[in-house]
């Protein structure tokens, strides 16, 4: 049975099959290869965080775009995300990787939508506009028929991503949509503790200027844990941003080799005693164990997707001794084995 205890929105899973949809997948039979049932995706406020991991690769395999379900306006080749990552990682600032990352899209193919920096004294905003090139007549044909979740996925993507490459959160003064507020954003507009506004001239958000400034601190190495633990971490729902699980989870997804913090290490982490981490885990539905096996799991998916990787490697980065013990660990996850997960993987 597979250990899952974090969600992110439904509106992400939607957009992914809205995706391979376009591109002329099979949908029934995709959700049935991934054992989800129709009504998890179109039912519900959450949607399970590893099965929106294995649909988005599944996706991303079948579709060849590496659009992690965003607003691009073309095919995103694979690998485009990773050769943005190493463009932007020798960056001083985060404002330099900001324009750096526009000026990527401006020349990479698949892109037709990238992220326009402005600034005064105390603001700075990232705007979505067009790629060099791009008629702003074309662009705002484009927009005008854009899928509200794909534009929202597209400035959660941007701002975790920014996030990521200073190393601490980036606190947000306005989050700005060009359309009216669809029913399932009401969720988001009660809990985002942003401002947002709907019907406004611009899509983007607004942040204090003075983290334009902070170093880029990520590099090579910090880039391979980055990319094996998307795509969660980048459309992670904003609602459980307060939740103890989510801020354990973000703690054990940095590492999952033989050197995963303890409970007693996360919860002195959090200014917690362990005892009252362990019970705040078990109200939230969970536990310490569950959510490093999350973690554990969500790897396994990624690095098995990889063909250079070998169990005994997968074995060694997840911090086993042995093969034997991911095999059977990855079995009781999942109910396959990792031999016959990427017997699927090539399949399809």
């Amino acid at each position: 049975m597979t250990v899952d205890t974090t969600s992110v929105p439904s509106e992400y899973a939607r957009s992914l099959i809205q995706s391979a949809q376009a591109h002329g997948c099979d949908v029934e039979q995709l959700l049935a290869d991934l054992d989800i049932e129709p009504e998890e995706i179109e039912n519900r406020l959450h949607f399970s965080a590893i099965k929106y991991g294995k649909l988005y690769q599944r996706v991303m395999l079948l579709t060849q775009d590496e659009c992690f379900g965003m607003f691009s306006g073309g095919q995103v080749k694979l690998g485009s995300f990773r050769l943005m990552c190493l463009t932007v990682l020798h960056c001083r600032n985060l404002r330099e990787s900001i324009l750096r990352s526009g000026s990527f899209a401006d020349i990479c193919r698949g892109f037709k939508v990238k992220a326009h920096l402005a600034e005064d004294d105390y603001i700075a905003r990232v705007k979505m506009g067009p790629i060099h090139g791009l008629a702003h007549n074309e662009f705002d044909s484009m927009l005008s028929e854009g899928n509200p979740h794909q534009i929202r996925t597209s400035l959660a993507v941007w701002h975790r991503f920014n996030c990521w490459l200073i190393g601490q959160e980036i606190p947000l003064e306005l989050l700005s949509f060009t359309f009216s507020c669809p029913e399932d954003f009401k969720v988001l507009a009660e809990s985002y503790p942003a401002q947002l506004k709907f019907n406004q001239p611009f899509n983007g958000f607004e942040f204090p200027a003075r983290f334009l400034d902070y170093p880029v601190v990520q590099n090579q190495e910090t880039l391979m844990d980055f990319l094996r633990s998307a795509p969660y971490h980048l459309v992670i729902s904003d609602s459980l941003k307060s939740s103890i699980k989510a801020k354990v989870r973000a703690i054990l997804s940095k590492d999952v080799s033989e050197n995963m913090p303890t409970a007693e290490e996360v919860a002195s982490r959090l200014n917690l005693s362990v005892t009252t981490l362990r019970r705040h885990l078990q109200n939230e539905g969970t536990s310490y164990q569950k959510l490093k096996d999350e973690c554990r799991m969500e790897a396994a998916f990624h690095y098995l997707s990889c063909p250079d990787f070998t169990n005994t490697t997968i074995a060694e980065r997840l911090g086993f001794d042995e093969s034997s013990a991911f095999f059977r660990a990855f079995k009781k996850w999942t109910g396959v084995t990792p031999g016959e997960y990427r017997k699927q993987l090539t399949n399809r």
